[in-house]
């Protein structure tokens, strides 16, 4: 598949962000931050998005300790993913997600001493960012494959 959107998830217990992009052109935007406190709840909002956004494919970021070793989180962002897959017959890609919640900070740290304060507002921002960093490598990793 080399044309259409993509929705990529970095998934979390408390929250989820969610980030849109084109594979034609590889090139990723935060889309936002889901609150869900249960399962359904997150799922209602991505039917939501899935219905809005008709993607072709989705990506959920799999966090791994620095090493690469899997952890508890691994498990539950793999868990999601084939949920996923499952629910909405679309393929899914896992894709590795180490440092994307740091660079997100970093970002906004910077464009908070840049003088735009409403970009580091809140935490939530931070996940919708680091799924936007998640898809944009698989963008880039796309495009050097």
């Amino acid at each position: 598949m080399s044309l259409g959107t993509v929705l990529a998830f970095d998934y979390g217990v408390k929250r989820t962000g969610v980030a849109s992009g084109e594979l034609e052109i590889g090139v990723a935007h935060p889309l936002v931050t889901l609150h869900a406190e249960t399962r359904a709840a997150r799922l209602a909002a991505i039917d939501r998005l899935v219905a809005e956004w008709q993607p072709g494919l989705l990506v959920v970021g799999l966090p791994l300790h620095p090493d690469g070793v899997e952890h508890e989180l691994t498990r539950a962002a793999r868990n999601f993913a084939a949920e996923l897959e499952d629910r909405y017959k679309l393929p899914v890609f896992l894709h590795d997600e180490r440092y994307s919640s740091t660079s997100a900070a970093e970002a906004c740290r910077s464009a908070q001493h840049g003088g735009n304060r409403n970009v580091a507002k809140s935490r939530t921002s931070l996940d919708a960012l680091a799924a936007q960093i998640i898809l944009q490598g698989f963008f880039d990793e796309r495009a050097t494959a």
